[in-house]
């Protein structure tokens, strides 16, 4: 009878880990229910794509700052580096920065092939500076990239000298404006770059590695992991994915300036947390993180659509943010007990 009466428990439905785990997939869904029947415009084709469009930079980082929280990290300078690895992206596609206040493109430049590169390189060396300071100076995530959200700003201020670089080659502009089958460009980077990041974490060796240093990193050091290496690669890899989120940003506004992503670090957080990944770190998912960033923006769509002030807007997503975060710990401490 005892057997028989805990077979009956383990194979009984437990709600709450069911609503735990699928949360943001039903609110997201429950949430275009809502816009759908308030707003008929909301469910049509150019509504969604545009929706796509614009959450695949904000998804780009959120990719990577998923693989940071996951080893209870945390980075508030992905704005500011997207902004400067962006505008040295523009220098390049334009040739240099004698034509960076010139709207057209006349310039010959080096091709967005380098553009992308320079991009990309600018993203890997701000996450390398920003890991070694973490894990060989022992100085904490939150400062190092409090102070790197300062200078990565202010070296895109002085790199353009506050204005933008605008008027790109057709090609370049492709990888933001183009389409493939009516599908937006950044849109399919965005879904292709989610895809590989999800095989690394959930079928790789470097995956599992990331998720026991986020849960207990004394434990993954015993067990002969290089946590310190480990961390250092998540803010490269953060750094990677501010750089070509910061490339298609630039080809998809055709311009560059030291002030694009400014806001984007509440965004990014307020994505993946949403999403169920742990800000305490060793939990989490890429999927959660598309789902988290996509319904960021249908809800903003949302309230756009409706004419809802964009101040109530940011309100709103703060509250989102603490109760993803509240729900987290209370789903944590009854993981403990059960």
């Amino acid at each position: 009878m005892t057997n028989a009466a805990a077979r009956q428990t383990d194979n009984s439905f437990d709600a709450f880990s069911f609503l735990a785990r699928f949360a943001p997939l039903i609110f997201l869904l429950l949430l275009m229910a809502v816009f759908a029947i308030m707003e008929p415009r909301f469910l049509s084709s150019v509504n969604l794509f545009n929706v796509m469009r614009q959450v695949s930079i904000t998804g780009l980082l959120a990719i990577g700052m998923t693989f940071v929280i996951l080893t209870a990290g945390i980075d508030l300078s992905i704005g500011s580096l997207l902004a400067f690895a962006g505008l040295v992206a523009a220098a390049v596609a334009k040739g240099g920065l004698q034509d960076r206040f010139t709207v057209g493109d006349d310039a010959i430049g080096f091709g967005w092939p380098l553009a992308a590169l320079a991009a990309i390189a600018v993203g890997l060396i701000g996450g390398l500076l920003q890991g070694v300071a973490i894990t060989r100076l022992k100085v904490p995530a939150f400062v190092v990239t409090l102070g790197g959200m300062s200078v990565f700003r202010g070296a895109a201020l002085l790199f353009a000298a506050g204005g933008p670089i605008s008027g790109f080659q057709p090609d370049f502009a492709w990888w933001g404006q183009g389409r493939i089958f009516s599908v937006p460009v950044p849109v399919i980077i965005f879904l292709v770059a989610a895809l590989i990041a999800h095989i690394v974490l959930s079928y790789t060796r470097y995956g599992r590695r990331v998720y026991a240093v986020g849960g207990n990193p004394e434990a993954a050091r015993l067990a002969g992991l290089n946590v310190n290496g480990i961390i250092c690669s998540v803010y490269i890899i953060m750094g990677f994915f501010a750089g070509l989120g910061a490339f298609v940003l630039s080809a998809r506004l055709n311009s560059a300036e030291a002030v694009a992503g400014t806001g984007y670090e509440l965004t990014v957080i307020a994505s993946v947390v949403i999403g169920g990944t742990s800000l305490f770190g060793g939990s989490g998912s890429i999927f959660g993180t598309v789902i988290g960033t996509i319904l960021i923006g249908v809800l903003l769509n949302g309230l756009v659509l409706m004419n809802v002030n964009s101040y109530i807007q940011q309100i709103i997503i703060g509250v989102i943010i603490v109760l993803a975060v509240a729900f987290d710990t209370f789903a944590k401490s009854r993981r403990r007990k059960a």
